[in-house]
């Protein structure tokens, strides 16, 4: 019955999607994209998540941008800038004559709002002020100049100046408007957002007053005119989708791309890549609740770590296109640090460690226990799970950590409620990924006692002296080369103290993409390239 229902579901979701396709289906003008899910909230002052981060970039834009084949600095919404000798006061010129969505004028008034909304009581933008903390001032110089002056020494305090996301200052102001923001976005980007049908798919019409279509180096950028993005989560209906031609672009997982793409289809119609660049890259995970009474044991998080069979899944689920990921830090990535081995899938081993630190089945009934605050205590444990697609990982984790005495429960819980018991630190522990972030790693968002505070993305509640120490003197640090061994001490010391259980690095980037697609290579240096793009 199981199986049946499955099934039913499955189709109900795929004859969903399929009926909501919109007239331009197979049109010149438009490509179909899938993000993966639903957005939490389309606010750029509080959504973080890779949905959100997905749409804001069509519609937001920065100062600068990056070449995709240099990294170097190019001009955006500025197209002069000027760095002190100190490296404390940068000046951008505006470009003039850009245009909001809604056609209002932009300014250096947007930028320096930009800058102020994010320390603002009114909005939850908690997860991107380490970065900013830095900045001592925004000024406003003319109408299309202005002036960044920073307080602290940060290798990157140019560099989230050249990227702070400009929002219209006139829109957020605005009492009227308030109530929009999550489901609102105006910006100066090259799309806008024109239909948003809640759980389907969002329109981006292409921007006619876009200021790139009038300079020479964007000629070649953005040129579709309308953009459907999906919001499937689920790989198989994905799948069916990019064979039905009902998307043209898929990034795709390894077993997916393995075993899921064979047959006719995938030779005739649709073009599957498997390229390598230079992005950062990210992983998988299960992070601790490290104020749980039986988590903050250091001892315990690593026999648990121990029973995670990462050799397995490595050849049954990632197909051996990806690397055992070693800590915070991408083993690709010159701050990993080489010494730093990856956790042996070692049970005995668990078990021992496991009793040494005072768990034993006491009652015989199969789970170790323990006396904790004057209570017997099981060694159970529950992992909150946002999607299907990871169960597979967590149900092998459960079945051998079983065999040694240890309960792992996998609840499985809708996005937006995930979001909300991680926000307020309900819970046991979680499996999340995180993206690969910047070329150059800052980790304090993530692993800094301070960032656990709040909604904070340090939410497994991480604290290490030490640790606070080497991140905070690695953003005092300009020469990447001086940074790197403080990265590195850093990188290997919370690897030590087992805060997550660390899965994987993906080796290559992994899609496939309909033939209507028109692309001037596989990948460029720094990414994919997806605003090179072209229909047939």
């Amino acid at each position: 019955m199981a199986f049946k229902l499955a099934n039913i579901v499955f189709l109900l979701m795929l004859f969903s999607l399929m009926a909501c396709q919109g007239e331009n289906k197979k049109s010149k003008t438009t490509i179909y994209y899938n993000i993966g899910g639903e957005p939490t909230t389309l606010s750029p002052l509080s959504g973080s998540d890779a949905y959100t981060t997905a749409v804001h970039s069509y519609v937001f834009e920065g100062l600068l941008d990056r070449d995709l084949d240099s990294y170097d600095w190019k001009p955006a919404l500025a197209t002069e800038w000027k760095i002190s000798e100190d490296k404390k006061v940068f000046e951008f010129k505006l470009r003039e004559g850009v245009k909001w969505h809604d056609g209002k004028d932009f300014t250096a008034e947007d930028v320096k709002y930009s800058y102020d909304v994010i320390f603002s009581e009114d909005f939850k933008a908690v997860q991107v002020r380490p970065y900013y903390e830095s900045i001592k001032s925004v000024e406003v110089l003319d109408k299309y100049t202005v002036r960044f002056t920073v307080k602290d020494e940060y290798f990157q305090n140019f560099d989230v100046c050249a990227t702070l996301t400009i929002l219209p200052k006139h829109f957020y102001t605005d009492e009227s408007n308030k109530k929009q923001f999550g489901r609102k976005i105006i910006g100066t980007g090259p799309y806008m957002l024109t239909k948003y049908d809640k759980g389907q798919k969002m329109i981006m019409s292409k921007n006619p007053d876009w200021w790139g279509l009038k300079v020479e180096s964007e000629k070649d950028s953005h040129t579709i005119k309308k953009i459907i993005l999906r919001m499937v989560s689920e790989e198989n209906v994905s799948l069916e989708l990019l064979k039905k031609g009902d998307i043209d672009y898929l990034g795709m997982r390894p077993e997916g791309f393995v075993k899921k793409t064979v047959g006719e289809i995938w030779e005739d119609k649709i073009v599957k890549v498997k390229t390598e660049n230079k992005t950062p890259k990210g992983f998988n995970f299960i992070g601790w609740n490290l104020k749980h009474p039986i988590l903050k044991d250091r001892e315990v998080r690593k026999a648990l770590a121990m029973l995670f069979n990462r050799p397995l899944m490595l050849d049954k689920f990632e197909y051996n296109l990806a690397e055992y990921a070693t800590g915070p830090i991408y083993v690709q990535s010159d701050y990993a640090n080489p010494d730093v081995k990856p956790v042996s899938y070692d049970p005995n081993e668990a078990l021992k460690i496991l009793n040494q630190a005072g768990w034993r089945d006491t009652d015989k009934d199969g789970l170790l226990d323990k006396v904790i605050n004057g209570k017997k205590t099981k060694l159970s444990i529950t992992i909150m799970e946002p999607t299907q697609e990871q169960m597979k990982y967590l149900t092998i984790f459960k079945e051998d950590a079983s065999k040694v005495g240890v309960e792992i429960s996998i609840k499985n819980i809708e996005w937006n409620s995930f979001v909300k018991l991680l926000d307020e630190k309900k819970f046991e522990a979680v499996r999340l990924a995180w993206g690969g972030g910047s070329v150059d790693i800052d980790l304090k968002q993530i692993w800094h006692t301070s960032s656990s505070q709040g909604a904070g993305s340090n939410f497994i509640s991480y604290s290490n002296p030490e640790v606070d120490k080497l991140i905070e003197q690695s953003r005092k640090t300009y020469e990447k080369e001086q940074r790197i061994p403080l990265l590195q001490k850093a990188h290997a010391l919370i690897a030590a103290d087992y805060p997550y259980i660390f899965w994987f690095n993906p080796k290559y980037s992994l899609y496939g993409h309909s033939k209507r697609i028109e692309k001037p290579k596989d990948t460029f240096k720094y990414g994919i390239g997806q605003k090179y793009w072209k229909i047939k």
